[in-house]
């Protein structure tokens, strides 16, 4: 389906919530509320310590967005422009967060380091395959990536990553957002947003490999 008409289509879906919300449908809110909640939990997560913290950030993005309500003009979708509010609170909540914290104890980003462990490739010097993978990834039967534990491990791995990784792959392949939305959220580039993301995509996997492994199951 083209990209307009779809976006069209959604934000006619929304008119009617959008209408009992802004005639103070108790009940529109409530419903709004359950269904958005989880998913606003998970996103404000990535940007601060703790779950509570989080708990606290999903309220005050509500607050907001009842306080902005008139305001809404429609230029997004209802759902883009509550999980923009979201953001920009979790964002200002985390840096809060990191004012509190010594310097010394935060760890490097690695901005420069590589998406792959390099010795997963041939050296240069390779009389026939230079530069070649020397263990190429393995392709997983889907029924083993939805297994409890591997859910468990990639989440796992996922928690290890850094800060900057870990927002846009959660954003990406854990809530599904499209990458213009991400790059909105958290102010970066498209070419910063594709290295994140296969950096961290890159460590999930790798940590997957080790997974398997472990399990015997190659």
């Amino acid at each position: 389906m083209d990209e307009t008409v779809a976006a069209a289509r959604a934000v006619l879906d929304e008119e009617p919530a959008l209408a009992a919300l802004r005639a103070g449908d108790e009940q529109a809110f409530l419903a709004l509320v359950r269904q958005l909640y989880p998913a606003m939990l998970r996103v404000a997560s990535i940007f601060v310590s703790s779950r509570a913290v989080a708990e606290e950030v999903v309220q005050e993005a509500w607050l907001g967005v009842l306080k902005g309500l008139g305001g809404f003009e429609g230029r997004s979708s209802l759902r883009r422009w509550i999980f923009g509010i979201l953001t920009n609170c979790a964002k200002a909540r985390g840096v809060r967060e990191a004012r509190s914290v010594p310097f010394s104890s935060l760890g490097a980003e690695g901005d420069d380091e590589p998406a792959v462990d390099p010795s997963r490739f041939l050296p240069p010097d390779h009389p026939r395959w230079p530069g070649h993978w020397s263990e190429p990834p393995v392709a997983w039967a889907e029924e083993k990536l939805i297994q409890r534990e591997s859910v468990r491990a990639a989440q796992r791995a996922i928690e290890q990553l850094p800060r900057n990784q870990r927002e846009v792959i959660v954003l990406r392949d854990v809530e599904g957002w499209e990458s213009p939305d991400v790059c909105e959220a958290l102010g970066i580039s498209e070419v910063n947003q594709r290295v994140l993301l296969h950096r961290a995509r890159s460590k999930v996997r790798a940590a997957l490999e080790q997974h398997f492994q472990a399990e015997g199951r190659p």
